[in-house]
């Protein structure tokens, strides 16, 4: 037989390369070789699904790459699902489902994309509510995209991301005057169940001075979803929004990939030069997903059952919020209070990553006071980059007054303290219900940054005159 069948008359031994005394065209033939090759055109790199086990999908003789789309298709062809490349064992290749493995079989074949998520993306995205995998599901048919962006990024690069310089008008009073975040920030809102959270992000939503708000919901309750758009949002706010949504009863990749798609979502607008606000709620949802899928594929354990993966997701997910070259995107996170001691580990990684932190307190939602901001503990780390001295001395005599009536309030309560008897203390005394009035604030109101800048300063200068 020809040890060649491609190169016709070629002998069946060469001894040392050489027929008959005649050198072979070795670039010819590889050449010829290659043509014939690349006509067969390319093959599908397909597999077997070998076993389920719990969240995971074990596939054999399979091709595929970390992150690489798979679609899963019965024997007569027709598409099941699709699912992520999330994992390697031994041999075998583990996916996550997009959706639930109910019908998968020991014959369902599995074939390889080559390719990552991709998420369509546009001027056509404004007003749309779209799941955690890019699809649209408001009923509104499908999205004329411009193009389409990986969730896979890279973070700006360091040395060309621009200086953080400018405020950035909230609407809140509380944020504006004594936490006030410029533009590019990134915050993280840390609140347990109850207080208002939500309710805050539609204030930040309809309020904040942005181009476009990227609003992502993780891990929400199915009814809380359209709720948050037409109760909260409203038509005005949905006019220059994206919402990105994966309820609770998604897969664990669907909820972690919703992170991913909002964030690629806003690196768009960014990237067309504009002012994206960007609000995920909430990260701790995201971190749980992530805890589904890792331990799934056998990653050990670590702090409250969270595998290593979470720890080094985490910087590469909110390093690509943040100023460019181009635009911002402000970025502000929600984080599931679990713990009041703050021993949780994705509260103490977040803060530890993140420009800033806003808490929102029980106590102080108890006393009915919205939005229920506890501001002796909350802090942005960029507010003196971005206002003059005289607002900081303002916003720094307004905290320290405060401060002051908190460590009295006891002796007040009990009638313990008399007047005169320490300065400071009367006045955190005098100024206690003008406080307390500018720190609360009606969910319909959207207060004027000019003026909230303008009352914190006059502050520095009399604060007597506030409680007169």
């Amino acid at each position: 037989m020809n040890a060649y069948p491609d190169a016709a008359g070629v002998p069946d031994r060469v001894p040392n390369g050489v027929p008959n005394g005649v050198p072979v065209d070795v670039a010819g033939l590889a050449a010829r070789l290659d043509h014939s090759l690349n006509g067969l055109g390319a093959v599908a790199r397909t597999g077997k699904l070998v076993e389920v086990a719990g969240t995971l999908l074990k596939v054999g003789g399979i091709d595929a790459s970390l992150g690489e789309i798979c679609t899963l298709s019965d024997v007569r062809g027709r598409v099941l699902q699709q699912a992520e490349v999330v994992g390697f064992s031994r041999n075998l290749v583990l996916l996550a489902p997009f959706s639930q493995t109910v019908g998968l079989s020991r014959t369902t074949r599995v074939t390889g994309s080559g390719q990552a998520l991709a998420v369509p993306v546009g001027p056509a995205l404004l007003g749309r509510v779209i799941d955690g995998l890019g699809q649209p599901i408001d009923g509104r048919g499908p999205i004329a995209a411009e193009t389409h962006a990986p969730v896979y990024a890279a973070a700006p690069d360091p040395m060309r991301r621009k200086m953080i310089d400018a405020p950035l008008a909230t609407g809140v009073r509380a944020i504006d005057g004594l936490m006030t975040l410029g533009e590019g920030q990134r915050l993280g809102i840390f609140a347990a169940a109850g207080v208002g959270k939500s309710t805050l992000l539609g204030m930040l939503a309809r309020g904040t001075a942005c181009d476009i708000n990227v609003i992502v919901l993780i891990g929400e309750r199915g009814r809380e979803v359209r709720e948050f758009i037409e109760l909260i949002l409203g038509e005005s706010g949905m006019a220059r929004t994206v919402v990105v949504c994966a309820t609770s009863d998604r897969s664990s990749i669907e909820r972690a990939k919703a992170a991913y798609v909002g964030t690629a979502v806003a690196e768009y607008f960014r990237d067309q030069g504009m002012r994206v606000l960007l609000m995920m709620d909430s990260l701790t949802r995201f971190a749980r997903a992530q805890r589904e899928i890792g331990l799934a594929a056998g990653e050990p354990p670590t702090r409250r059952g969270f595998p290593p993966s979470i720890f080094a997701e985490l910087p590469r997910l909110l390093e690509r919020a943040g100023m460019s070259d181009r635009g911002s995107i402000t970025a502000l996170y929600t984080v599931l209070a679990e713990d009041e001691s703050g021993s949780d580990p994705v509260t103490e990684e977040v803060r530890g990553i993140l420009d800033g932190h806003l808490i929102l307190s029980r106590e102080i939602a108890a006393r009915n006071r919205y939005p229920a901001i506890d501001i002796l503990n909350s802090l942005s780390r960029v507010m003196p980059l971005v206002v003059n001295d005289v607002h900081l001395a303002g916003a720094s005599k307004m905290r320290k007054l405060m401060a002051r009536y908190a460590e009295v309030e006891t002796l007040l309560q009990v009638g313990e303290y008399r007047s005169g008897a320490d300065p400071l203390t009367d006045e955190a005394i005098a100024n206690r219900e003008w406080l307390e009035s500018f720190l609360s604030q009606r969910t319909s109101e959207c207060a004027d940054a000019a003026q909230t800048a303008e009352l914190v300063r006059a502050f520095a200068g009399d604060a007597a005159s506030y409680g007169s």
